[in-house]
């Protein structure tokens, strides 16, 4: 064997490769799981051929000698019951041995993790496979071998990748000959449990269930009534004539390849929406909201958004990127194009623009006027048909917001020009109802009490722990509603908002407390105890606050007298012209700090037993060690209170330990 024979041999030989760590897990995870719905494999399949015929089709426009021996795109599906054999081939942009080795053995983007993670949620895996990327492996559920052979468009080399799922892949060069003249074809060897997808009645029935709307044409192939057609004798009898006619042709179109977005909304049925749906986003839910309609005027555009009604996994993706595909008169330009503000991410579709340039770079698209023009109008678009379902269809609105509420909110300090219209949508829990309904700030507005000139707010981690803060119990006692901010976004976005109506945001942990003006109200029995706490003994102010002041120094900016309180001891404002409570803590957790940059003011309850003993003690000849640990337990107290640990936990275990000592003998 000649040196040249022997490195063509090696070169042909099949070179085996590891699947990437994440990737074998998935696949173990494919093969040996069990789904409610495996047809999703074959969507996958069919959306990955649709996309490589997208971009070939993207690609040609500057590059029209790859197309030019074949123009037409298009999808071949081919069913061999016989041979337990499923292909799905296309005439797309295809792969060079680099690329599939990198696109079929590793996951670069989606997080695999991520996806088992939601699995063990889920109650069925293959709802959530779309949404992940990881769609080409869910062959992998229905065949115990996979081929693809596939040929990148203006290339001369053809490729084979082939593996049984269980951990490794093999890689050769195959034959022109036998590989398609461009794009991918891949084979699915199917195992005894769905030899059903062998057969062309249940392959259309999944094709026109799940991807009837692709903008490709499908064509669906019986090989073994192909060949029994091409076999039959030229003359026939009249009845086996009618037979034949009887039966569905061996080769036969699915889907023409027409785009859904080109067509008029009355000639779209719900069931068609539903399904290009589940082709553009990767998920098995209803949309909660569809929006078709074709823009003229200045600039033409049709638009097919729909935005879900489950959470898209990636909702909260740092890069927070949209998933809003661009076309430019039907023909794919680039699936990551910013079509939508940030806050919008959620929503998944189409926009289709008939006056873009084809040829234009992504560097171009980003600072083109006529696509801010579209972003600007589709934008105004999504929310005024929010408006329109919040005002029309509460309850399908509300869904919308319980998903995508604090999403939105990011919107309310990031879009300046659409502040109010978010602000308008925008839903809240309140202590109005105990933080079980929903709130609007209309609403909000037009139950404030006489007197009141400010929307009152709280935020913190969770609902329940916002409900049941000491800062509360002066609104509480008064009637005034307070706003429960729990998202961590609203710490933010309340801060640029300024206002609704007229009326300044006000949080509850933040500077003076304006309640003096508005009335205790309540049953007879309030506003008899609210009597006889005036008129009872209350704790000297002036002795008390310059005590606590002298004693705690520098870990409070202020004391003072509470009108928030009106059965806790003390608690702990943020400064008049500081930062929020909630924000200053959330800085302080991305900076590392220890604690927030501003010394906190120490509120006190004058009418409370803890500070009218204090009081005594103070105008007394009380022990100034012990009212000192008294003034630090008080403090410690309210940062308790406040979600936060003892400012000296050993200090603070040393006091109280002493307090319970003195009451135990």
């Amino acid at each position: 064997m000649t040196t040249e024979t022997k490195t063509k041999t090696d070169d042909a030989a099949p070179k085996a490769h590891a699947f990437q760590a994440e990737v074998a897990r998935l696949l173990h995870l494919m093969v040996h799981s069990v789904y409610s719905n495996k047809d999703i494999f074959l969507r996958e399949l069919i959306s990955n051929a649709a996309d490589a015929c997208e971009r070939l089709r993207h690609s040609a426009l500057t590059a029209p000698d790859l197309i030019k021996d074949d123009p037409e795109f298009a999808i071949r599906l081919e069913v061999d019951e016989a041979a337990k054999r499923l292909v799905v081939a296309d005439n797309g942009i295809g792969m060079t041995q680099e690329e599939m080795i990198g696109n079929l053995g590793t996951i670069a983007r989606s997080g695999t993790r991520a996806f088992m993670d939601k699995l063990g949620e889920a109650k069925d895996g293959s709802a959530l496979i779309g949404q992940f990327g990881v769609g080409f492996y869910s062959a992998f559920m229905v065949a115990d071998q996979v081929e693809v052979v596939s040929r990148a468009a203006g290339s001369d080399e053809a490729w084979r990748w082939s593996s049984d799922g269980m951990g490794e892949f093999t890689v050769e060069p195959v034959d022109l000959a036998e590989a398609p003249a461009r794009g991918s074809r891949v084979v699915l060897h199917l195992k005894d449990d769905a030899l059903s997808y062998a057969k062309a009645v249940e392959v259309e029935r999944v094709v026109r269930s799940y991807s009837a709307h692709v903008p490709v044409p499908i064509l669906l192939v019986d090989l073994e009534a192909k060949a029994a057609e091409d076999a039959a004798p030229e003359a026939a009898t009249e009845d086996e004539e009618n037979a034949q006619l009887a039966k569905a042709p061996a080769e036969r179109q699915l889907a023409d390849g027409t785009a859904l977005w080109t067509k008029s909304k009355s000639d779209v049925s719900a069931e068609e929406y539903k399904e290009f749906y589940g082709h553009v986003s990767g998920q098995y839910d209803d949309p909660a909201l569809t929006l078709h309609y074709r823009a003229e005027g200045r600039h033409e555009y049709s638009v097919l958004i729909f935005l879900p009604s489950m959470k898209p996994f990636d909702l909260f993706d740092p890069d927070r990127k949209g998933r809003v595909k661009l076309y430019v008169r039907r023909v794919f330009i680039a699936d990551d194009v910013d079509l939508l503000p940030a806050w919008l991410r959620f929503a998944r579709g189409v926009i289709d623009s008939a006056d873009l340039p084809l040829n234009l770079s992504r560097e171009m698209l980003q600072h083109n006027p006529v696509l801010e023009s579209i972003r600007k109008g589709v934008t105004n678009r999504i929310l005024s048909e929010l408006q329109k379902l919040s005002d029309n269809d509460p309850e399908t609105f509300l869904k919308i917001w319980e998903n995508f509420g604090p999403v939105l909110k990011e919107g309310i300090y990031e879009d300046f020009e659409r502040k109010d219209k978010l602000l308008a949508l925008t839903r809240f829990r309140s202590s109005k109802d105990k933080g079980e309904g929903w709130r609007t700030l209309a609403d909000y507005v037009a139950d404030m009490k006489e007197n009141q000139t400010q929307i009152f707010y709280a935020t913190g981690s969770s609902v329940e722990a916002i409900a049941s803060s000491p800062h509360l119990e002066g609104f509480r006692a008064r009637g005034v509603e307070v706003l429960y901010l729990a998202d961590p976004v609203d710490a933010f976005w309340v801060q640029m908002a300024q206002g609704f109506e007229g009326k300044p945001f006000q949080s509850v942990t933040q500077g003076a407390a304006a309640l003096d003006a508005i009335p205790v109200e309540g049953d007879a029995d309030t506003e008899e105890k609210a009597k006889d706490s005036d008129a009872g003994e209350k704790a000297d102010i002036g002795l008390v606050t310059a005590f606590l002041k002298e004693t705690l120094g520098e870990s409070v900016s202020d004391v003072r007298s509470s009108s928030r309180l009106s059965e806790s001891p003390v608690c702990l404002v943020a400064p008049e012209h500081g930062p929020d409570r909630q924000l200053e803590k959330l800085m302080a957790r991305q900076t590392g700090a220890a604690s927030g940059a501003f010394a906190p003011v120490l509120e006190f309850n004058p009418s409370h037993a803890l500070l009218e003993g204090l009081s005594r003690r103070l105008s007394g000849d009380g022990d100034k060690g012990e009212l000192a640990d008294m003034a630090w337990l008080l403090f410690d107290q309210a940062r308790i209170l406040d979600g936060d640990a003892p400012s000296d936990t050993a200090a603070f275990a040393r006091r109280l330990g002493e307090v319970m000592r003195k009451g135990l003998v």
